[in-house]
């Protein structure tokens, strides 16, 4: 299989290109001190993640932080319409849910903003750390068992609805094969298990569908927080914390064994596992190929980074040679 890089050559919390304070109108960071309080001191724009929109952590003069988010309806539609999206669910969200508290939105003049609290914490490590790794699966079963059934109003898709196009990847993929080892041997399989993801994901719980290292905040209190609830379906109690495992899976950690022991994946069928981690698989090798946007210049890298980590990943749980 493909030998992966340890760790990534991707530069992990400077990957997004994001508007600053200063970028933002003079009435919008008027309106923003009004409901924060006090006047803005200080700036720090959050470097992680893929989007361009406003992201940073607002000093105040009274000594108050906040998470603030940004984007303009005309110039950002597609982040605006995000923002809008995640605030949204912060608010139905149950009030224990590890995941900073929604403060306040403004959506009108063409901009939407959304404000979280501010939580003292830090990204887990890159490379992954066993230490923080078992922190976040543990969060993993919490979370599942609180979101279980969904909470009511949120209106969501089911994980087979939402991604029932992403088994196509592989068509494409088949007709521009990728350059990883094995593939033209294994893409029939890969294809086969991909296809059969619906009732292996089917399940009654709202997954987040987006954990990764820059979602998360390990908080000085000891709570572990998921953040950007954006992209939230219903599925299987388990998907989390499998899709938890690529980035530690490609930063050398022994995710299997973690599978092995956690009340949420240890008894789910290995045949499960492998049709949604042939399900993301086809969509990370499928978008790495695609023109890198200029507002996310590591998007493509990351997402090939991925991919040749799953089929690396896949191809060690299926026996490939």
């Amino acid at each position: 299989m493909t030998e992966v890089r340890l760790p990534t050559t991707i530069p992990h919390g400077r990957t997004a290109r994001r508007l600053e304070w200063a970028h933002l109108p003079p009435w919008l960071r008027a309106l923003v001190e009004e409901r924060c309080g006090s006047p803005v001191v200080s700036a720090a724009s959050q470097g992680a993640g893929f989007t361009p929109g406003f992201a940073s952590v607002l000093t105040c003069a009274d000594g108050s932080r906040h998470f603030v988010k940004a984007a303009s309806q005309k110039a950002q539609r597609m982040f605006a319409e995000s923002y809008r999206e995640e605030a949204r669910k912060l608010a139905a969200l149950p009030p224990d849910t590890p995941a900073p508290r929604l403060l306040w939105t403004h959506d009108a003049d063409d901009w939407m903003v959304l404000a979280t609290e501010h939580v003292a914490s830090r990204p887990p490590a890159r490379p992954w750390r066993e230490e923080d790794l078992a922190r976040c699966v543990a969060m993993m079963a919490d979370l599942a068992s609180l979101l279980t059934p969904p909470p009511d109003g949120l209106g969501l898709d089911e994980f087979a609805v939402e991604y029932a196009d992403w088994p196509g990847f592989w068509d494409r993929l088949a007709t521009a094969p990728p350059a990883v080892p094995g593939f033209a041997e294994h893409v029939g399989e890969a294809t086969r298990l991909a296809a059969a993801f619906g009732p292996a994901a089917a399940g009654s719980t709202l997954v987040h569908t987006d954990v990764r290292d820059d979602n998360l905040l390990l908080a000085d209190d000891g709570r572990v927080l998921l953040c950007d609830w954006n992209w939230p379906v219903v599925g299987a109690a388990w998907l989390d914390t499998v899709l938890l495992m690529i980035g530690p899976r490609g930063d050398g950690l022994d995710v299997d064994a973690l599978l092995a022991s956690s009340p949420l994946t240890r008894d789910v069928p290995a045949q499960d596992i492998d049709s949604v981690l042939a399900l993301v698989t086809g969509y990370f090798l499928f978008s790495a190929a695609q023109p890198i946007p200029p507002t996310s210049p590591h998007m493509r890298a990351a997402q090939r980074w991925q991919g040749e980590v799953c089929w690396d990943w896949l191809g060690e749980r299926r026996g490939w040679r």
